[in-house]
């Protein structure tokens, strides 16, 4: 077993060293088991939605145990304001991530436009950003042997001989602007949202300098998503239940989380989680004052569990109410935990 855990740390660093290469497509979003807690990340017009400012912030260490496993760092924030008699949303998102040799940054600003419609709220969202990456050449290890030059076979350390054309062998970076849509609609029952993230598919060219003229190409490809969930009070009790997904895909790739959450008198929160073909959740959170609390434990249901111990996702926020001068017609305190 110790074998079979040592050949996947191999196998994961490997594919982080080779990820790089000309049309390379890369992937900067964050893979969140508490989305819920934040909504705008995932879709620009999930913002204004409620009464308040709302910050939050989270770390995810995913995979620990496994050298240059992905770790995100995640801020968001959005809230409502009003131009005249529109009621708008705002929203800012930061993440930061790192995973092998990469490290992505994304910050971006979002506006949603909000309709009236069918006793509920539809929003329309569109995110502007800018994405920057870069990758670590001169870490770079690959085994002798590999790629169009090597040193003799026999070394099996990966550590002196290889190289690859399409990898780069020094330190380079590139960035781009960077788009996102979005609809969402929340109602008194429920609430429900679809974005296409990235549909510009941003391309960056990285290199070492500014006046280098050799360039690896990395293209961050569009990615959709659909959020759904629900409030349901258990009669003549302090607990309702939550259930909720998230669904992403690149059609090529399609993944569904399937969460389902029970909160007590509106203070604490817990539930189990499952993500399809990667891992099953555990997860609490606590609510007191305005201010917002949230772990979650991922354990993995594929190999990968004889190499790690699990994923570790923290979350914190804070709300502050504003004054529009008028009643929010959608307000649901219990839809999610604030």
């Amino acid at each position: 077993m110790k074998g079979y855990a040592t050949k996947l740390v191999l196998v994961f660093s490997t594919i982080c060293a080779m990820c790089v290469s000309l049309d390379s497509m890369a992937q900067s979003d964050a893979q969140l088991s508490q989305y819920w807690t934040v909504r705008n990340y995932y879709n620009p017009a999930a913002t204004g939605t409620t009464d308040y400012v709302n910050i939050r912030a989270g770390a995810r260490m995913q995979w620990v145990g496994i050298p240059n496993a992905p770790q995100n760092f995640i801020v968001a924030a959005e809230s409502p304001f009003k131009i005249a008699t529109k009621r708008i949303g705002a929203g800012l998102v930061m993440n930061q991530e790192s995973i092998g040799l990469f490290s992505t940054t994304n910050l971006s600003a979002q506006l949603s436009y909000k309709l009236n419609l069918f006793k509920g709220v539809l929003s329309i969202g569109i995110q502007a950003g800018f994405v920057s990456q870069n990758f670590r050449g001169t870490e770079v290890r690959l085994p002798d042997g590999e790629g169009s030059e090597g040193g003799e076979s026999g070394d099996n350390s990966g550590t002196s001989g290889g190289t690859d054309v399409g990898v780069p062998q020094t330190d380079v970076k590139g960035s781009a602007v960077d788009f996102s849509a979005g609809a969402y609609y929340e109602h008194k029952y429920f609430w429900a949202g679809l974005s296409i993230m990235h549909f510009t598919q941003p391309a960056l060219s990285l290199r070492a300098g500014e006046n280098d003229e050799k360039a690896y190409e990395a293209q961050i490809g569009n990615m959709y998503y659909f959020m759904a969930g629900s409030n349901i009070p258990v009669k003549n009790t302090l607990f309702e239940l939550q259930p909720s997904l998230l669904l992403r895909s690149n059609i090529k790739f399609t993944q569904l989380d399937l969460t389902m959450r029970a909160v007590y008198n509106k203070f604490i929160s817990f539930g189990i989680a499952y993500r399809t073909g990667d891992a099953i959740s555990a997860l609490i959170g606590v609510e007191f004052k305005n201010f917002f609390f949230g772990y979650s434990y991922d354990y993995s249901v594929t190999a990968i569990s004889r190499a790690s111990s699990g994923s570790h996702e923290i979350f914190g926020g804070y709300r502050l109410k504003l004054n529009l001068g008028e009643k929010n017609k959608n307000k649901q305190k219990s839809i999610r935990i604030m």
